[in-house]
């Protein structure tokens, strides 16, 4: 179902379930209202566990002040109002209090989001509002005239975070964005300087040629329908377990010789479906879809290696804070990690968007993961699980290299003759 014709109230429930097992609020914390266009706003209620949150329990206070429903509006609905007042523009506004936002809050700093340019892109700068007690009329003031100022999302001092969006998808991909920004800084302290994009960089991402011919499809294969299914099943999977995000992460299946399946750009990858997943055949795509911005990439790997039949490129907290530092990421952690993801380069910034070719001639089967500074951990696999095995390994692994090093203990890879050892072994040459 198309989520922005679903009724307010629905769309307020699928996003608090997405907020809360997403560990971005807690059973009590955390509201979500939408502005309706006769000016209504329809708000999470008050004291209800937000885990179990129905349709029923959605509050609606009508545009003459009227409750409407079998609860209280939430205690934060003064701020709710106040942004609506100031920015006539938003129709959505998220609040929640994820943990590492709360860092961010408790320390008085805002994360920053030119980390890698999607993030940016999304949240745009981030604002910061003074405190004042939850649900009074000036902590309203303070968010709304923040949000006054242009922000889009802001950092509540001692408190938490709100992001306002044109829809309610929009203000919790921005929440969702600025979290794991947030996740990603704080894991990628302790591993040295910490690198940000110039605007000059970021303005690669708006500029990438991405734009295929159309062709018409006249019929689909079953191989090319389970395939489909097995994209949209391992996105999904990928969401739960916090290795992509609503807004980032792409993956291809090679179909046959001249075609592959490749996820779509602008579609939010926790609601992907079947029928969202774009056929890109002899260099042109299927009709009236529009393929993720990086399918240049991904075609020139299939060009260049027959043998790769998954391509996946991701933003997974821990392994992207190695993107982002000065820091290696090392494979040598256990047998596993090293069998599956071998030496794990990393490349300039740019090549990504400027050099598909010179990207594709560094991956292989025989070196299936390179990291891209500031971007994405990319993989390529046999199969659609064997590259998101990959792409697990890698996340695991350097979560496991962050949280050693800080214990304060030095890292003692596996050693030289054993990583021979392996690759006699496992036939990894």
């Amino acid at each position: 179902m198309d989520f922005e014709l679903m009724h307010p109230r629905d769309q307020l429930v699928n996003t608090m379930n997405r907020v809360y097992h997403s560990e971005m609020t807690t059973l009590s914390g955390g509201n979500l209202s939408i502005k309706d266009d006769e000016g209504a706003i329809w708000i999470t209620p008050a004291g209800i566990d937000k885990g179990k949150l129905t349709g029923k329990d959605i509050m609606c206070v009508t545009a003459d002040g009227t409750v409407v429903g079998p609860h209280r509006p939430s205690s934060e609905y003064p701020f709710h109002r106040a942004i609506y007042e100031q920015r006539p523009d938003l129709s959505a506004i998220v609040h929640a209090h994820p943990p590492s936002l709360v860092s961010f809050s408790i320390l008085r700093r805002t994360p920053d989001t030119r980390i890698i340019p999607q993030a940016n892109r999304v949240c745009g700068p981030v604002g910061f509002a003074p405190y004042a007690l939850p649900g009074s009329e000036q902590l309203g003031k303070n968010i709304a005239t923040t949000f006054g100022e242009g922000y889009n999302i802001i950092i509540l001092e001692n408190h938490g975070m709100v992001a306002g969006g044109d829809s309610l998808l929009a203000a919790f991909q921005r929440l969702e964005t600025l979290d794991f920004c947030a996740r990603t800084l704080i894991r990628a302290e302790g591993l040295g300087a910490i690198q940000t994009l110039s605007e000059a960089e970021l303005n690669f991402f708006n500029h990438r040629h991405y734009v295929l011919p159309e062709f018409t499809v006249a019929t689909h294969s079953s191989r090319e329908r389970d395939l489909r299914q097995q994209i949209v099943e391992i996105v999904r999977r990928a969401v739960s377990r916090y290795l992509m995000i609503s807004t980032e992460g792409v993956v291809s299946a090679r179909l046959d010789e001249d075609s592959f399946l490749i996820t779509p750009t602008g579609v939010d990858r926790g609601s992907l479906t079947v029928r969202d997943i774009v056929l890109v055949s002899n260099g042109a795509r299927e009709n009236g879809k529009m393929p993720s911005r990086s399918v240049k990439l991904h075609q020139a790997i299939y060009e260049a290696h027959p043998n790769i039949a998954c391509v996946m490129t991701a933003q997974c907290p821990n392994v992207t804070a190695y993107a982002i530092s000065e820091s290696r990421f090392d494979s040598r952690t256990i047998p596993e990690s090293y069998i599956l993801l071998r030496d794990v380069p990393t490349i300039p910034f740019k090549t990504l968007y400027t050099d598909a070719p010179k990207v594709a001639q560094l991956v292989s089967l025989s070196s299936p993961v390179l990291l891209a500074e500031n971007d994405c951990i990319l993989v390529a696999g046999t199969d659609v699980l064997n590259a998101f095995d990959r792409l697990e390994v890698a996340e695991f692994s350097a979560r496991s290299l962050i949280d050693a090093a800080r214990s304060g203990w030095k890292f003692v890879p596996i050693g030289d003759q054993e990583i021979k050892d392996l690759k006699v072994a496992f036939s990894l040459e």
